[in-house]
């Protein structure tokens, strides 16, 4: 995870890269809408009609169909997550995996949020 300027940039890495069919997935910051650590439905087994892969207990990774519109997944351990609500994009949800603490994810993207909406960025 990068923040550049307005934008953040999730990098796929490794085998990823091919389970979820995608390398990088940039989102800028003003679509954000909400950021949740260790979403409920990381723990699930069910993510919708797929396009990448679904190993229950091992990987989620790629876009999925829900009754909300498109996820993109990008997860081994449901515990390290954190997912992101978004606006005026192709994804409407964003769930992917994070080094380090979610929390410290999460309060880092709420940072550079506000402070894009505050012109510094």
């Amino acid at each position: 995870m990068a923040i550049d300027g307005d934008t953040l940039h999730l990098r796929m890495r490794g085998i990823d890269q091919i389970l979820a069919l995608r390398s990088e997935l940039s989102v800028p910051l003003a679509h954000i809408r909400a950021v949740t650590i260790r979403p409920g439905e990381a723990h699930g087994w069910f993510h919708g009609l797929r396009f990448g892969t679904n190993l229950p207990g091992v990987v989620t990774a790629g876009t999925f169909l829900t009754g909300d519109g498109l996820v993109f997944w990008d997860v081994h351990d449901p515990d390290k997550t954190i997912a992101l609500d978004i606006d005026h994009e192709f994804y409407k949800r964003v769930i992917v995996e994070v080094e380090g603490s979610p929390e410290a994810a999460a309060a880092q993207i709420e940072t550079a949020r506000e402070r894009s909406r505050a012109g510094g960025a």
